[in-house]
């Protein structure tokens, strides 16, 4: 009887299994992971360097009293145009730093707007450049940003970090299982260093430093898969089936507190005088109102540094301020303001969030380095250089295994050899894990296909290699 006949128990069958599907992911998605630690490590080290290179923008030793907000965007209209239509205002949040105006662009991408920078004293306009996202990043780091997401592909490149984060947890928990079900005997102390013993250290290595670093892994590629494109959608389309989507405020004014809008050329749309403008019509906005609006949020209890003021350009829709101090895990109040009354409309406290929407919100701003600062920023480039040191690790184990030149190959080293000798109940588990893991995470299905399609070649090879001349 062979070695590929003979009866074997279930566990290690199913183990058998592991390992070559942890050496495929390994092999073959490593690459991809190691990109995306090595590109989201450079990304959290450059909020200080940012911070250098924009300082002249960023930050002003004007001596005075800051001018009122609503003078401060009235500076940056006069620069950048009073017909631009104003997407956020991010007033200074300490002396010393400046304003930012930030304008809608049409040729700009998604989330991106072209930020003003307002000396808050003298007015003065220090420049202006392209900002990116809630974190307001600049374009430095948003090149790094684009380089980690989609290697700067576009919406094509965002495939390769959803692939890498797709399979980092099963990596990472296969890795586990595979310690605990046959750990590595200990290379001896002064022995020679021969194939066999470099390979027990780097093992030895690989495993003692994935066991040090599984939560993090496990961390980065859940709160990574959430920003993802095809998996993104199914865990959104998951956390509102069941609720658990952030609080949003509500920016609706009922039609009784709805103003007349005072559109100055309301005789060329054939208004009647007196007629309020229909609640879904663009009205203009003022300068002037950023100085009530930021005041009624103070009021109602918006104390952050940092907040961002969106205006509303329809008639039936609020303000909201936010708080945006992502530094610290509650700052992120929003409150709603009636543009003309100034009568707060709706609040949202974190205080008052589900508690899975809180961890969603600390997750996220622990995977961008900004929680907590420099001590968030300082654990994640742990987490990346050690995660790119262990996929190192596994290349250096794989060498040393690595079959010899014109070696026949046995069915037992491929995933189709695995799965023919596991038992009936176990083949059930693995094609409903299978399938469940594929439909959830798209590109996990995907190359899970092409793991098959490339071992079957290899299965038959050896097939053909064991029959009779």
């Amino acid at each position: 009887m062979s070695e590929y006949s003979a009866p074997v128990s279930h566990r290690h069958a199913l183990m058998a299994l592991l390992r070559r599907l942890h050496f495929y992911v390994g092999l073959f998605i490593g690459p991809f992971i190691f990109v995306a630690a090595l590109t989201g490590t450079l990304y959290v080290l450059t909020p200080q360097l940012e911070n250098r290179l924009y300082a002249d923008v960023l930050f002003s030793d004007s001596p005075g009293e800051a001018q009122p907000l609503s003078r401060q965007v009235a500076a940056a209209q006069a620069f950048y145009g009073t017909d631009k239509r104003i997407a956020a205002v991010r007033p200074a949040p300490t002396t010393g730093e400046t304003t930012r105006v930030m304008f809608a662009n049409p040729a700009f991408g998604p989330s991106e707007t072209e930020a003003v920078f307002v000396d808050p004293v003298t007015l003065q306009v220090l420049g202006a450049m392209k900002a990116y996202g809630t974190s307001g990043i600049l374009p430095f780091r948003t090149t790094l940003d684009y380089l980690h997401r989609s290697l700067l592909l576009g919406d094509l490149g965002r495939n390769y970090s959803e692939l890498a984060a797709s399979w980092l947890w099963v990596a990472a928990l296969g890795g586990l299982v595979l310690w605990i079900g046959q750990r590595a005997p200990r290379a001896r102390a002064g022995a020679a260093a021969s194939r066999g013993q470099l390979r027990l250290r780097n093992r030895r290595r690989h495993t003692l430093l994935g066991g040090t670093l599984l939560i993090g892994l496990l961390f980065l590629s859940v709160t990574g898969l959430t920003w993802s494109n095809w998996a993104g959608n199914n865990i959104a389309s998951l956390r509102q089936h069941f609720g658990w989507l952030t609080p949003q405020v509500n920016t609706a004014l009922a039609p009784s507190t709805t103003p007349a809008a005072a559109d100055p050329h309301a005789e060329h749309h054939h208004a009647m005088a007196g007629m309020p403008m229909s609640a879904d019509k663009a009205q203009p906005v003022t300068a002037a109102q950023f100085d009530g609006v930021l005041h009624s949020a103070r009021a109602a209890g918006i104390s952050a540094g940092k907040v961002e003021i969106r205006p509303s350009y329809l008639a039936n829709k609020a303000w909201t301020v936010s708080e945006i101090d992502r530094r610290w895990p509650t700052r992120v109040d929003a409150v709603s303001i009636n543009g003309h009354t100034l009568q707060p409309v709706d609040k949202v406290e974190f205080a008052h969030f589900g508690l899975l929407a809180k961890l969603t919100r600390w997750g996220v701003d622990a995977h961008m380095g900004v929680l907590f600062g420099l001590a968030n920023q300082l654990l994640l480039v742990l987490f990346g250089v050690g995660l790119c040191t262990l996929i190192a690790l596994g290349y250096r184990l794989w060498w040393l295994r690595r079959p010899a030149v014109n070696s026949a190959l046995s069915p037992l080293e491929t995933l189709t050899g695995c799965w023919c000798r596991l038992g009936a109940p176990g083949k059930v588990f693995i094609l409903l894990l299978a399938a469940l893991l594929g439909w959830s995470l798209p590109l996990m299905g995907l190359s899970l296909l092409v793991f098959i399609a490339v071992d079957l070649l290899r299965w038959r090879q050896a097939q053909r290699q064991l029959q009779p001349a």
